[in-house]
């Protein structure tokens, strides 16, 4: 982050408002296609820390925002209880284990 987008955290008057971008506008970036290119699985690279911490970064060294979104999706929660979430190409998100009925809250990690 930078000094502006601080200042205006801290309600300090600033001459433009911060600007911030939302990361999944990233995944059009020639850069994003790149790295994505090196994981077969879209959630293997939501769990490599270092991979993240280059997609936050990647808008704000071309764009030069004031700050970012951590790089992540929606979809680990229900992957880390067990669900299974895999990405079909022309499908999206599918539930390997989905929840069928309530059984599954009674799965440890619930």
């Amino acid at each position: 982050m930078n000094r502006n987008f601080i200042a205006a955290l801290n309600r300090e008057i600033q001459k433009t408002p911060p600007i911030w971008i939302m990361r999944q506008a990233g995944r059009y970036l020639p850069e994003y296609r790149k790295v994505r290119s090196n994981f077969k699985n879209f959630l293997d690279m939501c769990k490599t820390p270092e991979i993240c911490c280059e997609l936050v970064l990647q808008p704000i060294e071309r764009y030069d925002f004031d700050a970012a979104i951590i790089f992540s999706d929606i979809l680990t929660i229900p992957d880390a209880l067990g669900l299974g979430v895999s990405f079909v190409e022309g499908k999206g998100p599918v539930f390997s284990n989905p929840i069928k009925n309530q059984k599954i809250f009674l799965n440890d990690k619930f």
